[in-house]
């Protein structure tokens, strides 16, 4: 056993990489919410609930500033055949320093209107400074695209977790002696700057230089373009519920939603993060177009991470309002209906996500764009017509209905590549749909004070 042991964290093979990926990638999730958790318990203590709102705004900005500039130089690099040469990665790591000067231009320019629109002068003051993320950013290494193209993710984590944790005591010691929502902005930058000078430092691989080849271009620029335009449908499926419910409710209403937003898509990040880790690298090195065994082993690393997630869900939806009240104080209490009812409409992100990872391992770019739009229209649709009836309510659901209105695209795409697993998809979404919907009912009375 212990021979057996040793060789899931030192073997080279697939399995032994997949295995030891997912746990690094669960290490890595569970590592970082617990820190978030943690700062958050004492930033809520020291802070005020619209501060919370506010940075909520600056990260709905600054997070679209990135999606909507996105080249997929990252995926590019996961799953092009010259991932590994060296004129390939500088030309990558070229193109991303000028995306980093543009995005940090583009935040400059957007902080006025922004402060216009909703009404809040600290907003010219802060994007910004806060756009400073996306230039950091820009000079990250590719070492770590190429760490996670061969599931080589140890040094990886243990630089995303010391990073958070230092950024997190910052955050606190500053809000100590401050109070001031600009500490969660001095926090991030510094984060921001310690991962980006230690991956390059201790990452294994070539140190990037800049460098043009006109070839690697046309390649990065010809998978990116959809890619692009990918993200800014993925920026209306992450960001768009805090967008458009901040020109509806208070600062103080949004920071308690987004409190409950926190909690309740712990496994929606999770799943994501090991899509991107492990499943991702996984299609690319296991096609299952290319034989039974290969469609065996995916489904089976598919299943077990929906099983995962689904549980955490269904464990946060029965637990989400005590949890809430006691990690809080009064003022976020109504958070905990928000994390039940995110407990329920993840369900079907949770089952159906992975799908889209297919594509991209597989260089379809372009029908990645085409689900991920089709999703991001469909909810904007679906949060637009659900605000404006039922409020809060209508955001929470929105992601969830318009993963559902787009499975007959998923199935369509899965298909052609020979990775549909309709019964898995059928068990999984009626166990989840059927546990966490009973769930919602017993804590109905809690739920509906979110309506007054």
């Amino acid at each position: 056993m212990k021979k057996r042991l040793l060789s899931i964290w030192t073997g080279e093979g697939l399995k032994a990489r997949v295995l030891r990926g997912s746990a690094l990638t669960v290490i890595s999730f569970g590592g970082a919410n617990a820190l978030r958790l943690a700062g958050n318990l004492v930033l809520t203590r020291l802070l005020f609930p619209e501060a919370f709102g506010l940075m909520a705004l600056v990260q709905v900005f600054v997070s679209g500033l990135h999606m909507f500039s996105d080249l997929g130089i990252r995926v590019s690099i996961i799953q092009n055949k010259r991932g590994d040469d060296p004129d390939f990665l500088n030309t990558a790591w070229t193109l991303q320093i000028i995306r980093g000067v543009v995005l940090w231009l583009a935040g400059c320019a957007l902080a006025f209107p922004a402060a216009w629109f909703y009404d809040e002068p600290l907003l010219a003051q802060m994007l910004p400074v806060a756009s400073l993320n996306a230039l950091i950013l820009g000079f990250v290494t590719t070492k770590m695209a190429t760490a996670s193209r061969h599931l080589m993710l140890g040094r990886l984590t243990a630089v995303e977790l010391g990073t958070q944790a230092i950024g997190i005591i910052v955050m606190i010691i500053l809000s100590y002696f401050f109070r001031s929502v600009w500490v969660l902005v001095a926090g991030g930058l510094i984060s921001t700057t310690l991962r980006v000078w230690l991956w390059g430092k201790t990452l294994p691989g070539i140190t990037n230089r800049l460098h043009w080849e006109p070839e690697a271009f046309r390649e990065l620029i010809g998978f990116g373009k959809y890619i692009f335009l990918s993200t800014i449908a993925g920026f209306l499926i992450n960001q768009s519920d805090r967008a458009v419910l901040g020109a509806y409710i208070s600062m103080a209403a949004l920071g308690i939603y987004n409190v409950g937003f926190f909690l309740g898509t712990v496994p929606v990040l999770l799943n994501r993060a090991a899509i991107n880790k492990v499943i991702l690298p996984v299609y690319r090195m296991r096609p299952t177009t290319e034989g039974e065994q290969n469609r065996t082993q995916v489904f089976r690393t598919r299943r077990l991470l929906i099983a995962g997630t689904l549980a955490m869900a269904m464990v946060l939806a029965y637990i989400g309002v005590p949890l809430v009240w006691f990690l809080y104080d009064d003022r976020y209490h109504l958070a905990g209906a928000v994390v039940v009812l995110f407990s329920l409409t993840v369900v079907p992100q949770l089952v159906l996500d992975g799908y889209a990872s297919v594509l991209l391992a597989a260089g379809d770019s372009r029908r990645f764009l085409i689900l991920v739009a089709s999703t991001a229209l469909l909810q904007l649709a679906y949060l637009f017509i659900g605000i404006s009836w039922l409020g809060i309510f209508g955001a929470i659901f929105a992601p969830g209905l318009a993963i559902l209105s787009t499975y007959p695209l998923r199935i369509a795409y899965a298909r052609r590549y020979n990775a549909w697993d309709p019964k898995a998809d059928l068990w999984f979404l009626a166990l989840g749909l059927a546990v966490n919907g009973l769930a919602v009912w017993l804590h109905w009375d809690e739920i509906v004070k979110l309506i007054s």
